[in-house]
């Protein structure tokens, strides 16, 4: 009578252990990538972010050139070496512009990353046991129970702990630390490329057609940048190409009007 509930009790500990030991393996299997179909690479946020800025570099790109070229074709129409020059001065200065500003900002958060990950060193070499403590504490807030967080704490440690702490606490790699010279190169570019499409479109042989087909350029243009941002950032893409547009569309206005304004003024 009393040793079918012992053997049920076997069973079912036995059930229990393997169900852990599957719940395991598929969270190996998750953890390493091996799910089908779905690519896992710790880079990927890096990449798209580069892109996303590159497609905002291309926007600003597109619209501050816009707004100079049509400034002055409104201002001197027929000048065409007028509009050239203020359109090539705008995306050589807005470019150097951006490139510089991007490798200053993007070279003053490199020196914080490298700071932090510096002390983060000196803490786990002299507070081995409170920082493992302290790494168990962020595990247990994003939801694990205390036992599994100390165990997840402890066997990151002794993997790597200083990656364990950067990721989770700092929300650094401390192998990938961003590029200053190539954030700024891909803002250089990315504005080069934006400017060029009102300033080719300027300079083209279409006489008084010439503001026009830059601002339709100008738009398209826009409206790609808008679509692309948006699909990048899984946000709405109608509302995000609206406000691009229309920004841009402002912009253009605003700068034509103010060049006509100017130029009866010289005239």
């Amino acid at each position: 009578m009393q040793q079918e509930p012992s053997g049920g009790a076997e069973r079912g500990a036995r059930t229990a252990r393997e169900g852990e030991e599957r719940a395991g393996r598929d969270a190996g299997s998750l953890a390493d990538g091996s799910h089908p179909g779905e690519p896992h690479d710790n880079r990927l946020g890096q990449r798209l972010n580069w892109l996303r800025a590159g497609v905002l570099g291309a926007n600003d790109g597109i619209v501050s050139t816009a707004g100079v070229v049509i400034g002055v074709a409104g201002a001197a129409p027929g000048n065409v070496i007028a509009i050239a020059t203020a359109g090539v001065a705008a995306l050589v200065a807005g470019a150097f512009s951006m490139a510089g500003g991007e490798y200053v900002s993007v070279s003053t958060q490199r020196d914080t990353e490298r700071a932090m990950i510096r002390k983060e060193i000196r803490e786990l070499r002299e507070e081995p046991k409170e920082e493992l403590e302290e790494l168990a504490g962020f595990y247990r807030q994003r939801g694990l129970s205390p036992g599994l967080a100390r165990q997840v704490a402890e066997e990151l440690t002794a993997h790597d702990a200083l990656a364990a702490h950067a990721e989770v606490e700092l929300g650094i790699d401390p192998e990938e630390f961003t590029s200053p010279w190539a954030a700024a190169f891909s803002s250089f570019v990315s504005f080069t490329v934006g400017a060029l499409i009102p300033l080719v479109m300027i300079l083209l042989p279409l006489g008084e057609h010439r503001v026009w087909a830059a601002a339709l350029a100008v738009v398209i243009g826009l409206l790609l940048t808008g679509w692309i941002s948006a699909a990048l950032g899984q946000a709405p893409r109608l509302r995000a190409i609206l406000r691009n547009v229309l920004m841009g569309s402002a912009t253009m206005a605003a700068t034509y009007l103010i060049g006509m304004v100017f130029g009866v003024a010289v005239s």
